[in-house]
C-alpha cells in the first residue's frame, strides 16, 4: 500500500463499481486497487476508501446520521460544490443544498448509493 493521506474516511459497500462511478463523477481519482478495498484521492489530497463488504453481508440501517464524511472543495479546482451538486445529480444521488452557512462555507450533502452522506465544504469568506 502507498502512503496514506494523514487522514481519510473508509466506507463499508455493498457494490464497489456502483459507488465508485459516482465518486469518479464527483472528481475522485482511483489511488489504488486491491481485491478487498480502492482507494481513492480527491483534488486536496483526501484518501476515501471504498472497502468491499464480504458475500453474504449486507449492510442495514442508516449510515451518515450524525456523521458527515468531509471534504473540502477548491472553486479553482473542482468548480466549487455548485458544480459537484450538478455532477451528483446527474449521476442520479440525491443532494442537499448547495447551502450559504453563517460560518462562512458553501456546502452541498450527496448521499451515496450505500446510504452514506458525504460533505463538500466550499469556503464562502467575503472578500473585501
Amino acid at each position: 500500500m502507498s502512503a496514506l493521506a494523514p487522514s481519510f474516511a473508509k466506507l463499508l459497500v455493498a457494490d464497489v463499481p456502483r459507488s465508485l462511478a459516482l465518486y469518479e463523477a464527483l472528481g475522485f481519482e482511483v489511488a489504488e486497487r486491491d481485491p478487498v478495498f480502492t482507494r481513492l484521492r480527491f483534488s486536496n489530497g483526501a484518501d476515501l476508501f471504498l472497502v468491499r463488504l464480504p458475500a453474504g453481508r449486507a449492510l442495514e440501517g442508516k449510515r451518515g446520521i450524525g456523521t458527515l464524511v468531509c471534504f473540502r472543495v477548491d472553486r479553482d479546482v473542482d468548480g466549487g460544490v455548485d458544480a459537484l451538486a450538478e455532477r451528483a445529480r446527474a449521476a442520479g444521488a440525491p443532494v442537499d443544498g448547495p447551502t450559504d452557512q453563517p460560518w462562512h462555507t458553501r456546502e452541498i450533502v450527496v448521499t451515496d448509493p450505500d446510504g452514506y452522506r458525504v460533505n463538500f465544504i466550499q469556503s464562502a469568506w467575503p472578500t473585501e
